[in-house]
């Protein structure tokens, strides 16, 4: 079916959206002492954030304070920036915010919480923060064996407010990336939980652990300790996702419409789809995922994106393809291998209604600082 829609452009199916929305909050309120809070980094717009909120989640996640300010100017009432603040301007951009609604912010750093207690003290306000853990991912977050002397820095300074603590650590076991996600999301929540533990014998009042991507969620949830979750791809899912066993490729709520624009050759199409409209941040052929191509393209089982420059995209045709004779104007939907910064190339999503396309600019797009 051709759609009369301009390309490349990504659409989102609000059917399958509805359905990931409501299957994530019904599992994680199985778990009840446990909050769902997800990451917004995946579809950027307050009104997919409102539909989240509006099925269970007890707020969102965000990693910039420009997405925060979006998002609490568009009504979303509670936000956690899941990111160090490490200048004044932004410290002093997520106080404003904080005036306005419930507010937590991350920390991972002496110098970092130094500067939020001396801006906050100056502006006579108080911060909620969390201290973020590195629990073997090796990002942002203290390292495990020196989060109890950083936290009772941090719980000593009078304007800022230590809640918790949290960390990011994906598909992660025994500091390697793992297919098994199950034993996976269980060694994180333990970790945290024990650390948690550690952190109040010694005097340390921590109430929220908050822990969890798309493929670890529901293990680390249902170890007893864990708070919240955080997952964030789940919304609209996507191949690294259905590779990974989370899902299958008809959950998959995204997928981006090209335009056939060229055909070389019997066994090559070009698209007008390429390394501005698709995430290349997932590789083929890495491990453990071991991904062929970069996304699965709909109704050519042979048929593999290899290749992209920044405004083209080479198909390959297996005999199977090539026995579909694409012609020059033809569609093809590809679903991504990563949808979360594929989102971000593009300043506008298509939301699919049945037979129905609405064009919805992405909000928080490009809200990187």
């Amino acid at each position: 079916m051709t759609i009369s829609l301009e390309t490349p452009c990504l659409i989102i199916d609000t059917d399958i959206l509805a359905r990931n929305i409501a299957i994530m909050a019904d599992q994680v309120e199985q778990h009840r002492s446990v909050k769902l809070r997800p990451h917004a980094k995946t579809h950027k717009l307050p009104s997919v954030a409102q539909l989240q909120i509006d099925a269970g989640a007890v707020g969102i996640t965000v990693a910039k304070v420009s997405e925060a300010e979006v998002m609490a100017a568009h009504g979303i009432r509670n936000i956690f920036i899941a990111y160090p603040l490490v200048t004044v301007s932004k410290i002093e951009r997520a106080i404003r915010i904080s005036e306005q609604i419930e507010l937590i912010v991350g920390v991972d750093s002496l110098a970092g919480a130094q500067l939020m207690e001396q801006t906050a003290a100056k502006l006579g306000h108080t911060l909620q923060v969390r201290l973020e853990i590195d629990t073997g991912l090796r990002r942002t977050g203290v390292p495990y064996e020196a989060a109890a002397a950083l936290a009772a820095e941090i719980a000593g300074m009078p304007h800022l407010r230590l809640t918790g603590i949290y960390t990011f650590r994906g598909a992660l076991l025994g500091g390697k990336p793992t297919l098994d996600v199950a034993a996976a999301g269980l060694e994180e929540g333990q970790l945290m939980v024990q650390l948690a533990e550690r952190l109040r014998a010694a005097g340390i009042a921590i109430a929220d652990v908050s822990v969890g991507s798309t493929p670890t969620a529901l293990y680390a949830a249902a170890v007893e300790g864990v708070t919240e979750v955080r997952p964030g791809t789940y919304v609209y899912q996507d191949r690294m996702q259905a590779q990974l066993g989370v899902c299958e490729l008809e959950d998959c709520a995204g997928s981006v419409l090209v335009t056939v624009v060229s055909r070389p050759s019997a066994d090559l199409a070009i698209v007008d789809g390429g390394s501005k409209t698709f995430a290349t941040d997932v590789q083929p052929g890495t491990h453990p995922l071991q991904l062929r191509g970069f996304g699965h393209i709909h109704g050519l089982e042979d048929a593999l994106l290899v290749r992209m420059t920044e405004e083209h995209g080479m198909v390959e045709l297996g005999p199977l393809a090539q026995a579909a004779d694409l012609k020059v104007g033809d569609q093809l939907r590809i679903i991504p291998n990563h949808i979360c910064s594929t989102v971000n190339l593009h300043n506008h999503v298509v939301m699919q209604r049945g037979d129905t396309f609405e064009r919805v600019p992405v909000l928080a797009r490009g809200m990187l600082e």
